[in-house]
């Protein structure tokens, strides 16, 4: 068994920090095929401040988010260039006075809100991030497996115990099982002691099955909210988990026939991927559907809420002690070379990516 994967980095390899790297940098506002950019000689960030540490990265995991903030955010939100992601793994090269010892092979994330503001991420061969989004890595599993663990897990954690409180042998529905999101939400879900609906189209019925779904539905078969009115569960759900961001707003507006009163609705969206006129559209039917239109007006009776994940230590540990028992398993879809982070960019936007796609960034990971 190699040093990475027992979680430790050889200390001569840790001790050669460059000045300089390769990175991907996103040098305009649109699809990734046409803002990324590689660029061979970004200076290394060596200047740590109180906290953070200086992670050479061996693998990044992509995220919707990643693609969706290349499109749609303005300059002023997203300042050019700047490097994109927020998922991945690596070995610390300077602990600078942190829990952590040069040579520990780590996981963890750049929350979004911080990667805006320093305009640094994970597609790099250096990050600094701070110590506290970082976790060690369990011994059986390798970096790329871990790389794409925390924005997804965190997401659905926070989602399913602090917007919706879900409690063991509890039931949820799950939409969107196959996604990274939703995958990690049933293994959450199940771990917690809950009985668990997934749904996902037929193809994914096995793949969802195997993560513990108890039962599936098929979301190609007839729109959700009809199969479930037709024949709504005994009991009804107590908690409603979107992972897909759905701007058509049914499966909310008609929870009541399947969700218990004082039930959740959590939602990762509405997400508009562009910003053309039908997709602001459907998104302002849907924010009126959601929060405008008033119960005397026909306004659905069940609570609805938006997990919008934020970096909790407690969370990460909380995590990473699953991970490590096994009760939660990463997903990788696919795995490319730092090179062909287009190609990866392209498989993920399919929106058929069964669990993460993820990019090696050191080859000999």
């Amino acid at each position: 068994m190699s040093s990475i994967d027992t979680g430790r980095a050889q200390d001569r390899g840790v001790r050669e920090i460059p000045t300089t790297q390769k990175v991907w940098h996103v040098v305009k506002k649109g699809s990734p095929d046409k803002v990324l950019k590689l660029v061979s000689d970004a200076q290394v960030s060596s200047k740590l401040a109180k906290g953070e540490v200086l992670v050479k990265v061996l693998a990044a995991a992509l995220n919707p988010v990643g693609f969706k903030v290349m499109q749609i955010a303005p300059s002023f939100v997203a300042r050019k260039p700047y490097v994109p992601e927020h998922d991945f793994s690596g070995v610390i090269v300077d602990a600078n006075d942190s829990s952590f010892s040069n040579g520990d092979i780590v996981y963890g994330w750049i929350p979004v809100q911080t990667a805006l503001k320093t305009r640094l991420g994970a597609l790099a061969q250096y990050t600094r991030v701070q110590a506290t989004n970082l976790v060690v890595k369990p011994p059986q599993l390798s970096v790329v497996d871990v790389s794409g663990i925390a924005l997804a897990c965190m997401t659905a954690y926070q989602g399913l115990f602090d917007e919706a409180h879900l409690e063991p042998e509890q039931s949820v529905l799950v939409n969107g099982g196959s996604s990274a999101v939703g995958a990690f939400a049933i293994q959450l879900a199940k771990a917690r002691g809950c009985r668990v609906t997934a749904t996902a189209s037929a193809k994914n019925e096995e793949f969802v099955r195997r993560l513990g779904a108890d039962e599936f539905l098929d979301y190609t078969k007839a729109p959700l909210e009809k199969q479930l009115s037709e024949n709504p569960p005994s009991p009804k759900f107590h908690a409603i988990f979107d992972a897909v961001g759905l701007l058509d707003p049914s499966l909310y507006t008609q929870s009541p026939a399947y969700l218990v009163p004082d039930g959740v609705y959590v939602s990762t969206g509405p997400q508009p991927k562009t910003i053309d006129a039908k997709e602001m559209k459907m998104t302002a039917k849907a924010l009126w559907q959601i929060f405008l239109r008033p119960r005397w007006l026909g306004g659905t009776k069940r609570k609805w809420r938006l997990v919008q994940v934020k970096h909790r230590k407690t969370d990460l540990e909380a995590i990473a002690r699953m991970v490590s028992e096994c009760k939660v398993k990463p997903l990788v879809d696919s795995v490319y070379s730092f090179d062909d982070a287009l190609k990866a960019y392209e498989k993920l936007m399919t929106g058929r990516a069964k669990g993460k796609v993820v990019i090696k960034v050191d080859d000999a990971a």
